[in-house]
């Protein structure tokens, strides 16, 4: 209680430090003032401001100036760029989005707004302190001679008393707060996640010594090719004494039952199981199709316990190819679109009527359009050069319209005027 009645001191004090600064009309006030949350997650800063007179010309949000000490949009700082939105509810309000957050996003944010008016232009302090964690077990033991231990998931408090998910050998035990309190046994590992973000978890660690059962995948999300062949892999751990009896992969269950994919009707012919050592497996699926689309996951089995269903896995995007054509008359721009960005980072190829044309690490390719309106244009990635997708025509980019003129004539008013028609005429091309 203590600890609390300081906290909402503090928040008055600093919300007061703001009014202070905002005197003769200026102010900027952020609600909350401290946040903390989510590597990879979303964050929304918002703040509210007011000025005495004149029109707002200019509004942004910076963390740090440039050399001559004028402060930096985060629209224009490359860190930022593709990250960040701003977004208004009404006239004054200011918020700030920030997507596929970062530690180095930690710092504070303030807002500068500028007036059309001479001297008009003022800066929110103290600002917003935005705190990014990830997700961390952190064992604390009640005693030195008790085996409680209490369990704590993230190194700050989050924004929002947010719910927990527990994981205990990769089976979901219970929805909780932090910290959570366990009395594990030798071989247990604990996890955790964020309720509604449970694909953001926490590695899975052991409670009590340095052997516990343990899945970690080596991809979160893979993105291939139709038609191509994937590896999903992965490694375990478990205690000295326990002896592996089953393992299997797999990508649906239902009430702790699972389908091992080398029994499913669907994949049986398309997949294989594979490992390097004994503590790793790697799901091999050739001629991939867009239905392979999902979450695949691991389990294995020993003499004494089993890892669970829940903790999440590895999920698989399938994807084709379409090329997207965009620029003007002469100058085009050739775009390998795919549903999902490709792991691994792959090199393009292009193909000009079916020959091998350029390459590129870029997914687009750029070319002044020729006269000729037969060839065709495709693309592939290196490695997988028998997988094209569908060639596109020269003769698509050209809008093939004529205006024929009919002659002159008179309109109602006496006036001379012009009579045509438009007639569109298809341009054909042949597909290598």
């Amino acid at each position: 209680m203590a600890l609390r009645t300081a906290g909402s001191v503090l928040v008055v004090f600093l919300w007061s430090v703001a009014v202070v600064l905002g005197q003769d009309g200026w102010s900027v006030t952020y609600t909350p003032q401290s946040i903390c949350t989510l590597k990879g997650s979303t964050v929304e800063l918002t703040c509210s401001y007011t000025y005495p007179r004149g029109t707002v010309t200019s509004t942004f949000w910076f963390t740090k100036n440039d050399a001559e000490g004028n402060p930096v949009s985060l629209s224009d700082d490359p860190d930022y760029k593709a990250r960040v939105t701003y977004h208004k509810d009404n006239k004054n309000d200011c918020t700030l989005r920030i997507t596929d957050l970062r530690e180095s996003d930690a710092a504070t944010y303030k807002f500068r707004f500028i007036t059309d008016q001479t001297g008009g232009r003022f800066t929110g302090n103290p600002g917003v302190t935005l705190s990014v964690t990830d997700l961390q077990v952190q064992v604390t033991p009640y005693s030195v001679v008790s085996a409680w231990k209490t369990l704590t998931c993230a190194t700050c408090v989050l924004t929002g008393d947010p719910t927990y998910i527990w994981y205990k050998n990769g089976q979901i035990v219970t929805d909780n707060t932090s910290p959570y309190s366990v009395y594990p046994d030798a071989a247990d590992s604990y996890s955790c996640a964020l309720k509604a973000n449970e694909d953001l978890h926490s590695p899975a660690v052991c409670v009590r010594g340095e052997s516990c059962m343990n899945v970690t995948y080596t991809h979160q999300s893979i993105c291939a090719l139709k038609g191509s062949t994937v590896d999903i892999s992965c490694f375990y751990t478990h205690p000295s004494w326990h002896n592996v009896t089953e393992v299997s992969w797999f990508n649906k269950w239902e009430s702790g039952v699972t389908k091992d994919l080398s029994q499913d009707s669907e994949y049986t012919s398309r997949v294989e199981y594979h490992r390097q050592t004994d503590k790793d497996s790697i799901l091999r699926i050739t001629d991939l199709r867009e239905s392979d689309s999902t979450e695949y996951k691991f389990r294995f089995t020993t003499n004494e316990a089993r890892w669970g269903y829940s903790f999440p896995g590895t999920t698989l995007t399938v994807t084709g190819f379409q090329v997207k054509v965009t620029g003007g008359h002469q100058d085009k721009t050739l775009t390998c679109i795919t549903t999902c960005t490709l792991t691994d980072n792959p090199t393009y190829i292009w193909y000009k009527n079916g020959q091998h044309l350029d390459e590129s690490t870029s997914p687009q390719y750029k070319y002044s359009a020729s006269s000729n309106y037969e060839d065709s244009y495709s693309c592939a990635v290196k490695g997988h050069e028998d997988i094209h997708s569908p060639a596109v025509c020269e003769c698509l980019f050209i809008k093939g319209q004529i205006e024929m003129y009919l002659g002159t004539g008179r309109d109602r008013t006496g006036l001379q005027s012009l009579k045509y028609f438009h007639m569109t005429i298809p341009l054909y091309c042949k597909i290598n």
